[in-house]
């Protein structure tokens, strides 16, 4: 679906945002992309859906390259920014004036997300609505679109707890072989039952890249006692349970991921992490 090789990317000639970056992302999956604050992952979503362009490098998404923004291309993107568009349209405008540029648009699809966010007005204006309510058409529309790649842009921002829920239901209804999701997130628990590949940016490059089936049978997840001393931990964090750890699993044990602590073990040992996965 995705494939970008050798990717050189700035905003001013003096700081280069993106080096080197490579990076291969499958449809059929939910890839979380992850990175501390300043890495560029906002960036690399609007360099894949050709709002920004490369320096150096290709980007090939769906047999496209985006910077030439080819409508063959556009219509089969969503691309959901953390910072939402300004606009004074109605819901039921908005749909009138976007809808016809995604021909796989779903009209009872958005009315059934809309009632499961508990939006029941569509001539409500975007501009009085609430961030929450806000970011819940938004969603709600770009599921709606039923485009092969949607992108999203810390999505769980702003909603409530009841809403995460709904959201993690309605992605994962949404999914199947044809299309790729990329949700860019700090908020990893809201979304640690949803995402089934993890991507990891730091230093400004992919350091991280593997589905979690993957993740699980080279790397145990476990609560261990505080007197416990053993080799084959990468990253030990403690808690009133227990030291939560992060270690090699030569035998295949199985665990549940924890994508918190894989983070944080990616960025206390990357070369250990990296030597693993290779």
């Amino acid at each position: 679906m995705i494939d970008i090789q050798n990717l050189e990317f700035s905003y001013s000639k003096q700081t280069s945002l993106l080096s080197n970056l490579n990076l291969q992302l499958e449809a059929g999956r939910i890839h979380g992309l992850l990175g501390k604050n300043g890495e560029g992952k906002s960036t690399l979503l609007k360099l894949i859906s050709g709002l920004v362009f490369p320096k150096q490098g290709e980007i090939n998404v769906m047999g496209f390259k985006p910077e030439k923004r080819q409508p063959e291309m556009l219509q089969e993107i969503f691309f959901l920014p953390e910072e939402l568009p300004q606009l004074t349209l109605s819901i039921e405008n908005y749909e009138k004036v976007y809808a016809p540029f995604y021909p796989n648009f779903n009209t009872t699809q958005f009315n059934d997300y809309l009632k499961e966010f508990e939006i029941e007005n569509k001539k409500s204006l975007l501009n009085k609505l609430s961030h929450g309510q806000k970011k819940k058409v938004f969603i709600a529309f770009g599921l709606a679109t039923n485009t092969k790649l949607l992108l999203m842009d810390e999505p769980t921002n702003g909603l409530d707890i009841p809403s995460k829920g709904q959201f993690r239901r309605m992605v994962a209804s949404t999914l199947d072989d044809s299309r790729c999701l990329i949700i860019s997130t700090h908020q990893v628990r809201d979304l640690d039952s949803l995402i089934d590949s993890i991507t990891i940016m730091d230093g400004h490059e992919i350091v991280f890249n593997e589905p979690t089936e993957n993740i699980t049978k080279k790397l145990l997840f476990r609560v261990a006692d505080r007197n416990e001393k053993d080799e084959s931990v990468i990253y030990s964090e403690d808690t009133l349970r227990g030291l939560y750890q992060v270690c090699e699993n030569p035998t295949g044990e199985e665990s549940k991921l924890d994508i918190e602590l894989l983070f944080n073990a990616v960025f206390t040992d990357k070369k250990r992490i990296m030597n693993i996965f290779k």
